[in-house]
């Protein structure tokens, strides 16, 4: 118990705070009884986004706290993604999570029933109510960790994962490793993986030896495995190791980075034979790359933080690993014409530039030319989104000039929450439209000469948290600034 305590706080402390769960009920037909459900949900989670997510189930509602915090803390550290965390709270877990009735416990033996409920009544109801992908992941402990294993011997089509925390395999004399033997050769659901936690006093006598024994013997092409030993723990403190290398485990290759394959510029116009750089965030996944538009292969060449190209390409950028979260990204950039600078129009000022507010509800952006315009004003030192007539339901069209004071490769960049579009010389080249939630910045390559430039940033805000910025990496540096304020301009008034 000294441990837990001293992790949680750790946990606190570094600000990982648990989401708040949100309680939900189903009546279940199979069981004869309602359910109560505590669902946390992303915290960016909005109605009406695309994003659909994995769904952890959490038996026992004493782990359901636990698990939030150290999901949160592993997601903060780009380990897994976001997921959606079903805890199904306790009515009779010795009923519930036994595979069999064992005469000193007559109310046992109702893991058959537990199943159905899950396959037949909890899972689609979850999947209709909530935005799932259809991955799903069991987490027990105990006897939770035994009905995790038996449910993936009897029925491996119900979830893709079983975290399962000291099970108590010696149940029944250890009917469920004897199960096992007959089910695993037999194994043929694919993509499922188990991960197995003992402390060391207890492996033998919970039973976990034995299945180790059996999963290590028996051939099995499509259950990826694994059993970890905890020394100086015990049966009541392996929740939080197994919880975060369970976890670990499931999304090997997986990263915050790597999900996106951070590269900028993205994409861009270039000159003949002049070389350009594009970075890449290689943290974590092995990235390789081409530049012919053909898919990369493990023996493509590898690329760094730091690229030096010339010329044209269809840039293809993937992340190999040995986990399922390989990604592909691609970046297209052209022989173009580049804008051509003008002179400084008459009568335009430095200091930010020109907004023109609008209020509605929108998932797009709208066509604003066609709106009428409530506020307008310069965007300068003292704008700020909080300083809007209204925090939801609005959108923004910032106009003016970009004046270009060195020649050579630009890299423009924007980020929202929600959507927004880059107009650089009247031409689209960022396109970050639609309803999402905060991203990370979306970038094109320009090469430009000394002058003035027409710029134009389309926003809107539907709900939630407002945001947009507009930076530029100047040439030869190497990390994107807001553009000064003295180097924008607006028309006159």
């Amino acid at each position: 118990m000294k441990h837990l305590i001293t992790l949680l706080l750790l946990l606190n402390l570094a600000n990982f705070a648990t989401a708040q769960g949100k309680p939900d009920s189903i009546y279940s037909e199979v069981l004869q009884e309602k359910r109560l459900l505590n669902v946390i949900l992303p915290p960016e989670y909005k109605p009406g986004l695309k994003e659909k997510y994995d769904v952890v189930y959490i038996l026992d509602e004493g782990n359901i706290e636990i698990f939030s915090q150290v999901h949160r803390y592993t997601k903060g550290m780009g380990f897994i993604p976001e997921v959606i965390v079903v805890g199904v709270i306790n009515v009779d877990r010795t009923r519930d999570f036994t595979p069999t009735v064992m005469k000193r416990m007559p109310e046992s033996g109702g893991a058959d029933k537990f199943i159905s409920f899950f396959k037949q009544e909890l899972i689609p109801y979850i999947n209709k109510t909530y935005p799932t992908n259809g991955q799903n992941i069991l987490y027990g402990h105990s006897l939770g960790g035994l009905f995790a294993i038996y449910t993936m011997l009897k029925d491996p089509t119900i979830f893709s994962t079983y975290l399962a925390a000291e099970p108590s395999l010696w149940y029944d004399s250890q009917y469920t490793n004897k199960l096992a033997i007959e089910k695993l050769t037999t194994f043929s659901q694919p993509d499922q993986n188990l991960f197995i936690s003992s402390t060391k006093e207890n492996i033998k006598m919970m039973g976990i030896s034995t299945m180790d024994s059996i999963l290590e013997i028996t051939p099995l092409n499509n259950l990826t495995h694994k059993t970890v030993i905890y020394e100086n723990e015990h049966h009541g403190s392996v929740h939080l190791k197994t919880m975060y290398e369970g976890l670990k485990f499931v999304y090997d290759g997986y990263n915050l980075q790597g999900k996106n394959i951070d590269h900028h510029p993205m994409n861009g116009i270039v000159l003949k034979n002049k070389p350009y750089t594009i970075q890449v965030n290689t943290s974590f996944p092995e990235f390789r790359y081409t530049t012919n538009g053909i898919e990369p292969t493990s023996a493509s060449p590898k690329i760094e933080k730091v690229n030096s190209f010339t010329g044209p390409m269809k840039l293809i950028i993937k992340s190999f690993s040995e986990g399922k979260y390989e990604k592909t990204v691609t970046g297209n950039f052209v022989l173009e014409k580049p804008p051509v600078p003008v002179a400084k129009p008459k009568g335009y000022i430095s200091g930010g530039l020109s907004y023109t507010y609008y209020e509605g509800a929108w998932k797009i952006l709208p066509e604003f030319k066609t709106l009428k315009p409530i506020k307008s004003g310069i965007a300068g030192k003292d704008f700020n989104l909080t300083k809007l007539p209204s925090k939801n339901h609005f959108g923004l069209v910032l106009e003016g000039m970009l004046e270009i004071q060195k020649e050579g490769y630009y890299v423009l960049s924007i980020a929202s929450d929600d959507g927004s579009k880059l107009y650089f010389s009247d031409k689209l080249i960022i396109d970050n439209d639609g309803f999402h939630g905060s991203q990370s910045s979306h970038s094109f390559l320009m090469p430009l000469k000394k002058g003035f430039y027409p710029v134009k940033l389309e926003y809107f805000q539907s709900t939630g948290g407002a945001d947009i910025k507009l930076k530029y990496i100047l040439p030869g540096e190497s990390k994107p600034v807001d553009i000064p304020l003295d180097r924008l301009y607006n028309a006159p008034h």
